[in-house]
């Protein structure tokens, strides 16, 4: 891959996995904060962050590999402190006097450039943050300056000299960007989908895409924290390993100790989303209580114990035990139709959701419940107010 893309792929791809991590937080912020989500809300948060991570790949990839003679080759010299020296620079790249030839000056596209990589900065800092021109542009500045000081010093003296330039060029244009950006900000809001309907304490009614967002963050919630639980199990099992063969230890692959990373990763993190959350703490699933959505019996009162763990195993919680029952089947073939099974209710619960009123969901009618909004007071959540079959 070219010096070119490199930064930019890597800048969506962890973009990408960083909005996948804070996307359980980011929803639980929106509806505590405005009582809803709002897809355009969701999209322009996104596509912060994945602006974000880009913006620092490109200043800072693709790492040069560190020689001997890393100075002598790659170092680029003492920081350049002449304001507007770009003018030179053109005068220096210079191919001819037409408009033609101005605009495709290498150091003219190089000004270009910086600013518009932080009119995208001077927009989202105003638009989602809510800052005035003057606080944005103040910003623009100090996060220019913050990568120029990252790219004079080696990145922190990482290297033992700098491999890209400090410019003082880049900083003005950089904060030129960023105060462009803070002026056309309010473009964003044509941006549909960001304007709540109703205040955040008044209840909103239960649709599809609210029960797939819930499940979404079920799904999202299980996977971090499972991924969390398999690292830590490893480094459980190399510390053992440690104490155990002081330094002799086997490979980790022929160690029967690796259930440290299976309980930690797998079955703890279903036992408390599935089990205890449920039963000993919400009614509901992780997902749902985000969105501010609650279990209730048909009168509208609050369910028991064995309702409550008959959802959640009819719901997302059967979901990941029949699913991690298959996966278990390279080493047990005997729990391969778990796989399929778990496949199965995935299909017949997103049916449900659709076939059944008020989007109840298989789940909640196997257990004999109802949901509602989470902010629907309690003598209104009885079956007189929204009829469920």
């Amino acid at each position: 891959m070219s010096t070119r893309l490199l930064p930019a792929f890597m800048g969506i791809l962890i973009g990408l996995l960083l909005a996948a991590v804070l996307f359980v937080p980011y929803i639980a912020r929106q509806y505590r904060r405005r009582g809803e989500l709002g897809m355009g809300n969701l999209a322009l948060a996104l596509a912060a962050v994945v602006y974000g991570v880009s913006l620092v790949a490109y200043v800072l990839l693709p790492f040069p590999q560190l020689t001997p003679d890393f100075c002598a080759t790659s170092g680029m010299g003492g920081p350049q402190w002449v304001p507007f020296n770009f003018l030179n620079d053109m005068k220096k790249e210079a191919t001819g006097s037409s408009v033609l030839a101005t605009l495709r000056n290498p150091a003219l596209t190089q000004v270009v450039l910086n600013v518009g990589l932080f009119v995208p900065l001077g927009m989202f800092v105003r638009h989602l943050f809510g800052r005035g021109v003057l606080a944005t542009t103040a910003i623009g500045l100090g996060v220019s300056l913050l990568i120029e000081i990252t790219q004079g010093t080696g990145i922190w003296f990482a290297y033992p000299c700098a491999y890209r330039l400090f410019d003082l060029d880049d900083l003005i244009m950089n904060t030129a960007g960023a105060s462009v950006g803070a002026w056309a900000a309010p473009v964003l809001r044509a941006v549909p989908g960001q304007r709540i309907t109703a205040l955040p304490g008044v209840p909103r009614p239960v649709t599809r895409s609210r029960r797939l967002l819930a499940s979404l963050c079920d799904m999202t919630a299980y996977t971090m924290l499972s991924a969390l639980g398999s690292s830590g199990g490893l480094l459980v099992l190399m510390a053992a390993q440690g104490m155990l063969f002081q330094g002799n230890a086997p490979r980790t692959e022929d160690i029967p100790g690796s259930w440290a990373a299976g309980l930690l990763g797998v079955w703890l993190p279903w036992f408390v989303l599935a089990v205890v959350l449920p039963v000993a703490g919400s009614s509901t699933s992780l997902g749902q209580r985000i969105v501010q959505l609650r279990a209730t019996t048909v009168d509208g009162g609050a369910p028991g114990t064995g309702p409550r763990l008959l959802r959640s195993l009819t719901g997302t919680g059967g979901y990941f035990l029949l699913a991690q029952l298959g996966d278990a089947s390279a080493d047990v073939p005997a729990l391969g139709p778990f796989s399929g099974l778990a496949q199965l209710l995935a299909l017949v619960s997103l049916i449900g959701l659709f076939a059944t009123a008020g989007h109840r969901g298989l789940s909640y009618k196997f257990a004999g419940l109802r949901i509602v909004d989470a902010r629907t007071a309690p003598e209104q959540a009885g079956v007189a107010r929204v009829p469920q079959r």
